[in-house]
């Protein structure tokens, strides 16, 4: 089975869009966490009044741990009880539709496998100019300096083995650039990394909680520790 990783802040006008999606392009048995920071998120009562509508179970998680997406996703990978880890956004943001082929690969044998927008057939739909251009050559050039086997390091939409996530130290404090750390500390350990090619929204409703500029030095941080480590380093036994 699969959990899927929902972190949320006020979403009231899409969870419910969502959730229709899920039910349409994911036929992967699952369940569905959605992890939020406080009692009055407007997310909440959507969930609680709809959660009986689909055929597969919506939890709500309650992130104890400290707010912010860092911690609603360290939250949710806590409490995940099946083996297939999926963390993606509440925005629909990401095609579901490639959500089977990512979990056929770990079935075969993958430990992470990555939503990868920059790889041949993925595609970026608008967004931030400069968000957009620094996520797509932070990709591709730890690819080619590091042999990293994907394109795209940046996207959070990730699929995780829950074990290899119970064998990585989380040092991360500051937002999405979690699942970076967790993608670059899995190819130093020798885990089994693949991609699939994805494609990427611009959000329609409500506000990003992305924060590039406050990030960038978080990013930077596990992209020099990736290059260091394949230069320099040893891969660790997993």
């Amino acid at each position: 089975m699969l959990d899927i990783v929902v972190p949320v802040y006020n979403e009231e006008s899409g969870i419910l869009r969502l959730f229709e999606e899920i039910e349409r392009e994911i036929k992967t048995d699952k369940r569905v966490m959605i992890v939020y920071d406080f009692e009055g998120d407007n997310t909440m009562p959507v969930v609680e009044k709809h959660r009986g509508d689909y055929s597969f179970e919506i939890v709500p998680v309650l992130n104890t741990l400290g707010r912010g997406a860092l911690n609603a996703i360290r939250m949710g990978m806590q409490e995940a009880e099946n083996e297939m880890v999926l963390v993606m956004m509440a925005d629909s943001s990401d095609r579901l539709d490639v959500v089977d082929s990512m979990c056929e690969m770990m079935q075969n044998g993958y430990d992470l496998v990555c939503g990868s927008r920059y790889m041949k057939g993925g595609k970026q739909n608008g967004g931030p100019f400069l968000k957009g251009l620094f996520s797509r050559m932070a990709g591709l050039s730890l690819h080619v300096l590091t042999k990293i086997p994907t394109h795209d390091c940046t996207n959070s939409f990730k699929l995780y083995r829950r074990d290899m996530l119970r064998g990585i130290d989380i040092e991360s404090t500051g937002g999405f650039e979690i699942g970076l750390e967790i993608l670059v500390k899995a190819y130093a350990k020798g885990y089994k990394i693949g991609e699939v090619p994805s494609e990427w929204f611009d959000r329609e409703d409500g506000e990003s909680n992305f924060h590039m500029w406050k990030w960038m030095p978080s990013y930077l941080r596990w992209y020099f520790y990736c290059i260091r480590n394949s230069w320099f380093g040893k891969k660790d036994p997993v």
